[in-house]
């Protein structure tokens, strides 16, 4: 094992460069790989060579189950990336063969309906803003909007809530934690619209029946550099105090079995879970925020992507699960066979984090659960399952967005039926 160590170790080293910034990073010819392991030894080489270089980049952690992980190779990197796959007889399938392709089409269409916000194109966060005091001065009966925090860099942090009545259930919903999952705070937008504006039966009770307390983009500083600098761009950007690597994943940062799995001490690495626990601004604004509002909520969503899922608690271990997990997994099936039945019939999985997808900790769902007693609590992982990845066609928002409407009108539902949208206050 240690002449595989040393073995990737040289080759990291022999293909080390200096990064250079330039405006706008680009992909051209960089390539995503399905890899397929099948021992132990071919997981623990990936990993090894994904830890000593910048140059490949885990965009889906191994799955135990379905013995997958999609990884994104520097085209510097290519051929000893095809050497390894040979020397260590990893099967694997190529899914993207040029990132920047993607980003290019998404440009191109962005471009074309730039005059006007919907969903037919990627929103920026300053368009996004605009749209939401729009909302807020259209609907001022029903709507509040606040300011929860500030980031790193001074952005606002902004939610808003949408309630018709007094007494209702609550549910908050988080949304664009990673900067790249840019197809999140346009489903977020779209349901905030649909909520305001739909004349659907089952919508219109959906909106009036429930207080919802929304966050459309929290990760604002990498939501704008995903825009303007990196469009892969995961992490926050506050700076760290023992390297020059920037940003912390906000989604490793709950005091929830903070560092415990699937979070990384090393501030260069995607999944650096920050100094300590609720050290990065943003996840503490938006803990302070749930914990301010707790006595309303009765669900915490938080909307992701991709892999097409819908996770509960736990993620630190697969050997324990919610006391309410059968209820949880009844709700999540809900959510799924809703989905499936539509035209598109996109599948989604459900399961506990830890079952379905990786071991994490230190998330949002696990610590509205654990701490905050939001019975309730998952992730939403929205399109797709790998052929575009974090770049998401713009074509592919509306049927994401309609996609989302239909499984939460049957989550809901299913959530009422189990007795869990009580509300959980008097007035």
């Amino acid at each position: 094992m240690h002449l595989i160590w040393l073995f990737a170790s040289l080759v990291v080293l022999a293909s080390a460069g200096t990064s250079q910034d330039s405006e706008q990073k680009r992909y051209d010819n960089y390539r995503v790989y399905e890899l397929k392991i099948s021992n132990n030894i071919q997981l623990k080489i990936i990993n090894k060579l994904t830890e000593l270089s910048q140059k490949y980049d885990i965009w889906k952690e191994y799955n135990a189950h379905t013995k997958q992980m999609h990884v994104m190779v520097n085209p510097s990197e290519e051929k000893r990336f095809q050497l390894f796959l040979r020397l260590f007889n990893i099967n694997n399938e190529l899914l993207i063969p040029n990132l920047q392709s993607l980003i290019d089409n998404e440009s191109v269409a962005n471009a074309r309906y730039s005059t006007t916000f919907g969903w037919t194109r990627y929103n920026s966060l300053a368009e996004i803003y605009t749209w939401l005091d729009g909302i807020l001065a259209a609907y001022p009966e029903v709507t509040e909007g606040s300011v929860i925090g500030q980031s790193y860099e001074g952005r606002d942090i902004r939610a808003i809530k949408i309630s018709y009545k007094e007494g209702n259930p609550g549910v908050v919903i988080e949304s664009n934690i990673h900067g790249c999952e840019w197809i999140t705070s346009a489903t977020v937008t779209y349901f905030i619209n649909q909520l305001l504006t739909s004349e659907d039966e089952q919508v219109r009770a959906l909106a009036e029946n429930h207080d919802w307390y929304i966050v459309p983009v929290l990760n604002v500083d990498g939501f704008v550099y995903s825009h303007e600098k990196d469009r892969l761009w995961r992490k926050n950007r506050q700076p760290s105090n023992t390297s020059s690597c920037i940003g912390a994943d906000p989604n490793r940062n709950y005091d929830s079995h903070w560092m415990e799995q699937g979070g990384s001490s090393d501030p260069c690495a995607s999944n650096y879970a920050g100094a300590y626990a609720f050290s990065e601004p943003e996840i503490k604004a938006m803990s302070d925020y749930i914990i301010s509002i707790k006595d309303r909520l009765n669900i915490f969503l938080g909307f992701h992507s991709y892999s097409q899922l819908v996770l509960s608690p736990y993620g630190h271990t697969d050997l324990e699960f919610p006391d309410n997990y059968d209820d949880m997994m009844q709700v999540a099936k809900a959510y799924a066979d809703a989905v499936e039945a539509m035209p598109y019939g996109s599948v989604y999985q459900i399961g506990s984090s830890a079952t379905v997808l990786y071991f994490t900790s230190g998330g949002a769902k696990e610590w509205a659960y654990n701490e905050m007693d939001i019975q309730l609590s998952y992730t939403i992982e929205f399109r797709d399952t790998g052929r575009y990845g974090f770049v998401l066609p713009p074509a592919f928002i509306l049927p994401n967005c309609e996609e989302a409407m239909t499984g939460l009108l049957a989550m809901m539902a299913e959530s009422d039926k189990l007795g869990y949208l009580k509300p959980k206050y008097v007035l």
